[in-house]
């Protein structure tokens, strides 16, 4: 790949937008910091609304539905509709109905994780068990298992702690999960590792206390940086990748998942967690952007200037 192209006048701003009618955007970190909406956000979207580009979101937080993430936006000033919003958790529902073939209805799907994915596999009219289920913080033995399984499933999981999570729920979910050999679907590998005796652990933070068990299987992952997740968005909305562009705020995640995922532009924004020298850096840990910029709002300010000149 080239040299990233900074986007530090009028002139480069103006092609940068040119050059792509599909925007594919991180949330946390590109729009907003938190609860901190960024300066020129709301601006930014609209000037691409005008301009006639399809815009969508695209995030690992699996923890909020796509409803959720619809009132964050609105709480924001910003109109969204749920099509345009793809949470790990959503890419992974579809995934469960598209590529594995489930049927909504009949199948169960069986989550370790929190509300959102369970939210988003009901509305394709799976039942979705497990999950927060309070009888999963009582002992669970092969012998006795207070929640009792039946049927064919997927195992939709996270590769991350739940936040009020406890170890007992870790065992609840093994010990179903342990009896037969269900399929699973993870919506975040970040911080993958691999410790002795076969046990996979996934993001484990021992306050969390919350591993995730993958008893020595690997899952077919639906978050970023991964095609499958990719792929469910491309096709589903029937995007040019030549055309579109995946704008975010980490290079590991957001730029792989552009530059690998084939699309024909990646935009790294400053306002995250990234800086201009890691971006520039030549390295085999991550992939380079084929653009960068402080902020987004630093975007519109300099395609508002061309306007005007």
């Amino acid at each position: 790949m080239s040299e990233p192209i900074e986007i530090n006048s009028s002139e480069v701003a103006v092609k940068f937008l040119d050059q792509f009618d599909n925007f594919l955007f991180d949330c946390d970190g590109v729009l907003w910091l938190g609860t901190h909406l960024l300066p020129h956000t709301v601006e930014f979207l609209d000037l691409l609304k005008a301009l006639g580009k399809k815009v969508y979101y695209v995030t690992n937080n699996s923890t909020k539905s796509r409803k959720d993430y619809t009132k964050k936006f609105a709480s924001f000033g910003i109109n969204v509709e749920e099509e345009q919003i793809f949470t790990s958790g959503s890419a992974s529902a579809l995934y469960v109905r598209d590529s594995l073939k489930l049927v909504p209805g009949k199948d169960k799907v069986w989550v370790f994780g929190e509300s959102g994915i369970g939210a988003e596999l009901n509305k394709l009219g799976y039942e979705a068990l497990g999950g927060a289920d309070p009888l999963l913080n009582e002992p669970s033995t092969r012998l006795s298992r207070p929640c009792q399984w039946t049927g064919s499933c997927c195992a939709c999981r996270r590769c991350g702690a739940r936040h009020e999570g406890q170890l007992p729920q870790t065992r609840g979910h093994a010990a179903v999960l342990a009896t037969r050999g269900h399929r699973f679907v993870c919506w975040d590998q970040r911080g993958l590792h691999f410790p002795p005796k076969g046990a996979h652990l996934a993001r484990c933070r021992v306050d969390d206390r919350v591993p995730c068990l993958f008893l020595g299987r690997r899952p077919a992952y639906c978050g970023k940086p991964n095609m499958n997740m990719l792929n469910t968005i491309v096709n589903s909305q029937r995007l040019d990748k030549t055309r579109t562009c995946m704008v975010g705020d980490r290079l590991n995640t957001d730029v792989r998942f552009g530059v690998e995922g084939g699309l024909a532009g990646t935009l790294l924004v400053l306002s995250g967690i990234e800086t201009a020298e890691r971006a520039l850096a030549v390295t085999e840990e991550y992939p380079r952007p084929h653009y960068y910029a402080a902020k987004l709002g630093d975007i519109y300010e300099m395609y508002q200037k061309s306007k005007k000149a």
